[in-house]
């Protein structure tokens, strides 16, 4: 099963080559192909590398969840409706080579937090604390509080830029906000309660890194 989902992540990137190579209106898509097939496959990668006793089907993220699935999906029709009723629209090479970047951008910054966190990353928030479970406050860590949480919002949000669709870019970044705002309330929680006061100066000291979320709130 991990070999079909590795070989299927490959076929898309191929397919997303060829696009891209191509001068066609479906030249951005491809390079959107590129990267969606690149960020579920370095998922698994880098999990197999750093966390691999965590390490499951479910490390590709391609079932992230229903609602993560519905919204490629609506982008995919979003992208196709306008490619046939507005094409120019989908020929801002400018503004998809800007959504390009912020894919890189969000892409490259989750996997140095994944890399930076080494075996203290897992995808899914840890309710019982490890005996080496540690603090990372280090590299990117010393930037964002959640810096794999920021690269995953800015990386989402580019592909639809790539793609220039103006409705999934509202609808991603709206999405994304309130689901890593509640995301990173409920890990909050964990971490205070994992490492107590020596999180809450940590917590004083760096920003979230998500535009208007300052994390869980503690009442004096």
């Amino acid at each position: 099963q991990i070999a079909v989902r590795a070989c299927f992540l490959g076929f898309a990137f191929g397919c997303g080559l060829l696009l891209s190579a191509g001068r066609s209106a479906w030249r951005h898509f491809g390079w959107y192909m590129c990267s969606l097939s690149l960020f579920h496959y370095s998922e698994y990668l880098v999990t197999a590398i750093n966390n691999p006793r965590s390490l499951s089907l479910d490390s590709f993220l391609l079932n992230h969840s229903f609602e993560y699935n519905l919204a490629a999906l609506s982008s995919w029709v979003e992208f196709t409706l306008e490619k046939l009723f507005f094409p120019e629209l989908k020929q801002i090479t400018w503004l998809s080579t800007v959504g390009l970047l912020m894919v890189i951008f969000g892409d490259c910054l989750r996997k140095a937090a994944m890399l930076t966190a080494g075996s203290n990353f897992n995808h899914i928030v840890q309710n019982e604390k490890s005996d080496t479970h540690t603090l990372v406050t280090s590299g990117v860590y010393g930037w964002f509080r959640h810096p794999s949480y920021v690269g995953w919002f800015y990386w989402s949000i580019g592909t639809q830029v790539l793609l220039c669709n103006p409705i999934c870019v509202v609808g991603y970044a709206l999405a994304s906000w309130r689901f890593f705002r509640e995301r990173i309330e409920e890990e909050e929680i964990t971490l205070i309660h994992f490492f107590g006061e020596e999180y809450l100066e940590y917590k004083r000291k760096v920003p979230t890194g998500l535009p208007f979320i300052k994390g869980v709130k503690l009442e004096l």
